[in-house]
């Protein structure tokens, strides 16, 4: 074995390597399907979300309901994390919120079963006490809140009966 070949990994990426963007910071480059499971270096995945964005809240939720949709949940999750991290302070919790809505899909979908249903209902609560809230209101940004936190425990609920979960089928409809 020549000394090329045996610094490397099985995967083909040099041993003790790490991911990195053009600005030098780390990043996971492993290509992931629809539900965000790694899969093989050298593997056809789905295209990846860029990280942050600072998107107008309307595209947003437009964005996030396509991926939802396309029944990628965990990269809408990506989306409404770009929101928590770049939006006003304010509207922190209501996007954290979402985004942990969009990570119980995905791990209901997946086929954790007590990850699934935990996240929905934390996430359910996040955007209920939002909307409840001093500064919260019902419909923020055209979403509508009461119908995404019933989706959500409803799913919970069904996630922790046992129901198998497809994302795309069971995406929640943010605008009603």
């Amino acid at each position: 074995m020549d000394s090329a070949t045996a610094d490397r990994t099985d995967s083909g990426r040099p041993e003790n390597a790490r991911d990195r963007d053009g600005e030098g910071r780390a990043r996971n480059a492993r290509p992931r399907d629809g539900l965000g499971r790694p899969l093989p270096y050298g593997a056809a995945g789905v295209p990846r979300q860029p990280e942050g964005v600072a998107r107008a809240p309307e595209e947003t939720v437009a964005e996030a309901q396509r991926l939802l949709d396309e029944g990628k949940p965990f990269h809408a999750h990506e989306v409404f994390e770009d929101a928590w991290k770049s939006g006003p302070e304010q509207e922190r919790e209501l996007w954290r919120g979402m985004a942990q809505l969009a990570v119980g899909l995905t791990h209901a979908a997946r086929g954790n079963v007590t990850g699934g249903a935990r996240l929905l209902r934390r996430g359910a609560g996040a955007v209920a006490d939002w909307a409840a809230s001093e500064s919260g209101q019902e419909r923020p940004h055209g979403m509508d809140l009461g119908a995404i936190a019933a989706w959500a425990r409803d799913l919970a609920g069904e996630v922790a009966d046992g129901a198998s979960v497809d994302a795309g089928a069971r995406a929640p409809r943010l605008r009603g």
